[in-house]
């Protein structure tokens, strides 16, 4: 990791600074530095960790990241084409994904994106942003230890839910937000070309393999219905295990992690792109819901569109703030609405067990029709 300097510390005016560096705030680190911009990126976390996500990653990013000089397969990335999706009675669908992904966990994408990251010296903060001010057409970023750094851009990449929302009031922040995620890797069979889709209860599961023969499993749910449980251990036996399909993955595979991840407090609420001129980024712009398999893809993307319109301000191609945020508002909303609205829709749907074995009936009968559902919940294949 890429710490700062004592001379870093002392200029600390910055062309842009990211706060978080996860998935979207690293690609971003990575394209604005490409250009020999001056960039600091703080991340709460040192690198690698393991976070709650799917792990599943649509190929329409793989364009950009190969632009970036990136290439997940040289890390063991697994190519998966197939997709499989249950409901809650144990109904199954099957089809090949029209574009196609690839399987690989956070821990290694986060580490091989930081690492080129550092390659390119992207400064590196490991700290907690507590203040972002903006006055004077210029950003003070404050941190917890009391460090302030200025700069012309911020880009807000710092995840589904933070404390900086609550500061910055946005107005998600103000709602309660009802679902709970818990994931882990394990060891056992699994075919390396399916991405699957298990419906329970109250929520669904996500199932497919990553780097070195490990499977990931992440699943979402209300937390109305988990708490009626005493453990993560009895609320699978009782609910996730009534899916058949789950119940043979969980019950013949050996645990990576001593004890699941979990993550709480998920919200699918609207967000604005820009708020306080903050140009926000990846899950802090907007979540698709794991329904749909590519909030992973849509955060490396939104990182594109906001650092390709940022070079642009600083060269001096698009030449008011105001203009800069226009323009990311509508090529966000443009790139991502729809998918969102898709995937808000259909997870509305399979909350409903009856629906949901009607649907899955129908698009067993007409599997086009699903094939067009997974295409409004992915783009094209980026192009530079």
């Amino acid at each position: 990791m890429y710490y700062l300097s004592a001379m870093e510390e002392q200029a600390s005016l910055y062309d842009v600074i990211i706060v978080g560096g996860g998935l979207a705030g690293l690609t971003s680190a990575i394209h604005l530095t490409k250009y020999k911009k001056r960039v600091l990126l703080i991340e709460k976390n040192n690198y690698p960790k393991h976070k709650v996500c799917g792990e599943y990653v649509s190929n329409e990013v793989v364009p950009y990241l190969n632009f970036l000089e990136i290439d997940p397969f040289n890390f063991g990335a697994v190519k998966i084409k197939d997709f499989q999706l249950t409901t809650t009675n144990n109904k199954l669908v099957s089809i090949k994904l029209p574009l196609g992904g690839f399987g690989i966990s956070r821990y290694s994408l986060d580490a091989i994106l930081a690492d080129k990251a550092r390659d390119q010296k992207t400064a590196i903060l490991q700290e907690v942003v507590t203040n972002i001010e903006f006055k004077n057409d210029c950003f003070s970023v404050e941190t917890k230890t009391g460090e302030k750094f200025t700069s012309k851009i911020v880009i807000g990449a710092h995840g589904k839910r933070s404390l900086l929302d609550k500061k910055i009031d946005r107005n998600f922040i103000k709602n309660k937000a009802p679902y709970l995620a818990v994931k882990m890797h394990v060891k056992g069979f699994f075919p390396k070309n399916i991405v699957a889709l298990h419906n329970f209860k109250g929520g669904y599961c996500g199932v497919s393999k990553v780097e070195n023969e490990v499977i990931n499993l992440c699943y979402i749910t209300n937390y109305s219905t988990f708490k009626k449980y005493k453990n993560i251990q009895e609320f699978q036996e009782k609910i996730v295990f009534k899916n058949t399909y789950l119940k043979d993955v969980f019950t013949n595979t050996t645990p990576v992690f001593q004890e699941p991840l979990t993550i709480s407090q998920i919200s699918f609420e609207t967000k604005k792109p820009v708020e306080k001129n903050i140009i926000m980024c990846g899950d802090s712009a907007g979540m698709i819901h794991p329904l749909c398999g590519n909030g992973m893809s849509m955060a490396i993307q939104s990182a594109q569109i906001a650092s390709t319109l940022i070079l642009k301000y600083i060269n001096g191609e698009i030449k008011e703030r105001s203009e800069l945020e226009k323009q990311y508002i509508r090529k966000w909303r443009k790139e991502f609405r729809i998918r969102l609205k898709t995937g808000h829709f259909i997870a509305m749907l399979f909350r409903q067990n009856t629906i949901a074995a009607f649907l899955l009936s129908i698009l067993k009968r007409i599997p086009f029709l699903l094939r067009l559902i997974i295409k409004l919940t992915h783009g094209k294949p980026m192009k530079f």
